[in-house]
């Protein structure tokens, strides 16, 4: 059998166990499969009960599955742990090494590197493939760090805080709430009822509800009720997204009423119908100095021109385009001043978006406070996104914890260090 360096094995292999060497190596029946023979010793020349001498019993023989560069060559290591025995009290003593825990055979390296393929978005059997261990064991090595003590810290709360909620056990709707500044996850609830939410905020003292100074949500009056509640210094902001979702959605009606009053055929209908992204683009972006050749038009125009002649098929199509395109560029700009006389206007507009103003005045100082401040809902987003994809993967969860668990596996602040990592405790 080759031999092999105890140093440079130890070295490749990052273990730091004086009392481990290694001599030689075989492999396996299967040919693919390398083990490391390696010899664990007890570092006991007398008996912690009665200091009498110890003499040898043998070794005790197992394989650990450890890490290996290629999946497809997996890697062993043959431990024979020294056991040692007293005649005197007739106690014996076995080696162990901070390699594996006690009655396992997947050691410890694996597992962390179990957990660090958890923080990245890959489902329980790829991950065990990469790892040469079964999807029971990840599963295991999950459901350990799952259960390690997670304390919730309620002496420290963001001065600005997004809120949302999103869709994942059994359909229903989950609360999250997000650090508007670093975007890391402050807690997510199992419902989104008023109770549990003003439950879990009323554990944090007052004088920390009272530092708050933003809460930016969507256009859910529900929320902004136990916002004004629950945090009674703080502004109310209705994310921009959407706000000028909510313009896009009542303009795009309107054309689609308009566009239907006409034949397939016409060149009214094709210019609403086929150029719909055109009227949703800022104004200021529209390609207005070189001209292409459209064939279904049978004419050479500019983006500009299209949407020119598109809106002076109706007036009322007209005043609500331009209402849309005076909010976002008041939104741009961060023209709150602006904002407040569009409130104001009186202008003949689709049914759709009288009803969108008259939301829009509802909240008047909420969707101000879209313009005055820079934070947005955006980090909730991305975050129910991240979400979102982490449950394609699972094809699902049964389990709210579960979900939880590998939510702040992936999320950014959970991303665990191995050279800090315990999931032994």
């Amino acid at each position: 059998m080759p031999s092999l360096d105890n140093y440079s094995t130890k070295l490749l292999l990052d273990i730091k166990d004086a009392n481990l060497t290694f001599s030689h190596f075989y492999y396996a029946s299967d040919h693919f499969t390398k083990i490391l023979v390696a010899e664990l010793a007890l570092p006991l020349n007398t008996c912690p009960n009665c200091q009498a001498n110890l003499v040898h019993n043998g070794h005790y023989v197992s394989r650990l599955h450890y890490l290996a560069l290629d999946a497809s060559k997996p890697l062993q290591i043959e431990l024979h742990k020294q056991r040692l025995y007293c005649r005197n009290c007739r106690h014996s003593f076995m080696a162990n090494s901070s390699l594996v825990d006690k009655f396992c055979f997947i050691s410890n390296p694996v597992k962390q590197k179990v957990i660090h393929d958890l923080t990245a978005d890959r489902s329980l059997t790829e991950i065990a493939q990469a790892n040469n261990v079964s999807a029971n064991t990840v599963l295991r090595t999950f459901t350990r760090f799952k259960k390690l003590p997670q304390v919730d810290d309620y002496d420290y709360l963001p001065e600005h805080i997004g809120v949302d909620e999103f869709r994942g056990v059994g359909r229903q709707l989950h609360f999250i709430c997000v650090n508007g500044d670093t975007h890391e996850i402050i807690k997510i609830l199992p419902t989104r009822f008023k109770k549990d939410i003003t439950a879990f905020f009323a554990k944090f003292p007052a004088t920390l509800r009272s530092k708050v100074k933003t809460i930016t949500m969507d256009l859910n009056a529900y929320y902004q009720d136990l916002a004004y509640a629950l945090f009674p210094n703080a502004q109310v902001i209705i994310d921009r997204f959407h706000i000028v979702q909510m313009l896009n959605r009542s303009f795009n009606q309107l054309r689609v009423q308009t566009m239907k009053q006409f034949k397939h055929s016409d060149r009214r209908y094709i210019l609403l119908k086929y150029h719909w992204k055109s009227y949703l683009k800022p104004y200021e972006q529209l390609e207005a100095k070189q001209p292409r050749y459209y064939q279904h038009l049978k004419d050479r125009l500019t983006q500009e021109q299209i949407v020119e002649e598109g809106l002076c098929i109706n007036p009322k199509l007209r005043a609500t385009y331009d209402l849309m395109q005076d909010f976002r560029l008041a939104l741009t700009k961060h023209d709150s001043e602006q904002m407040a006389n569009l409130f104001n206007q009186h202008i003949d507009v689709g049914p759709q978006m009288k009803i969108t103003l008259r939301t829009f005045k509802r909240n008047r100082q909420a969707v101000l406070n879209a313009a005055v401040f820079k934070y947005s809902n955006g980090c909730v987003e991305g975050t129910n996104r991240r979400i979102k994809q982490i449950q394609r993967t699972a094809y699902g969860y049964r389990n709210f914890s579960n979900m939880v668990a590998r939510i702040n596996l992936e999320a950014k602040n959970a991303v665990l260090k191995e050279n800090t990592l315990s999931i032994t405790a």
